[in-house]
């Protein structure tokens, strides 16, 4: 039976470039890293959800072709005020993709950006009770 999420995979063309930016933009955090002969992968996660986290992977050797939207659609991360926290991460130098955060189903508020690798990222800010 399932118990919770556990992580949730990207792959990745640059492991440096990537551990690097979700470190500095979001205070991610190196578990584990290794490589066997096809692939190198690593583990981040953040101290406030470490039971929650991001697996890394980039294949040194390919062993097949991977769908670059992939399976997965996004990966979002829930922020205090959105406002904020798309001021503070346009000064760091993320471009979103509207100009404006949008409406959520339950009443909230939220944008979309790229990560380093194309990968689809979203900034959610939940209803006030």
């Amino acid at each position: 039976m399932i118990k919770k999420m556990d992580h949730i995979a990207i792959i990745v063309t640059n492991m440096d470039h990537t551990i690097q930016y979700y470190s500095d933009m979001f205070g991610f955090k190196v578990r584990l890293r290794g490589s066997s002969k096809t692939r190198e992968m690593a583990f981040l996660y953040l101290e406030e959800q470490p039971s929650m986290e991001i697996e890394l992977i980039k294949d040194i050797e390919p062993i097949g072709k991977y769908n670059k939207s992939g399976i997965v659609n996004h990966l979002s991360f829930t922020v205090e005020d959105i406002n904020i926290a798309i001021n503070h991460y346009q000064n760091k130098g993320i471009e979103f993709l509207s100009p404006q955060p949008q409406p959520t189903l339950e009443c909230g508020r939220m944008i979309l950006f790229n990560g380093p690798n194309g990968e689809l990222l979203q900034l959610v800010e939940r209803a006030k009770d």
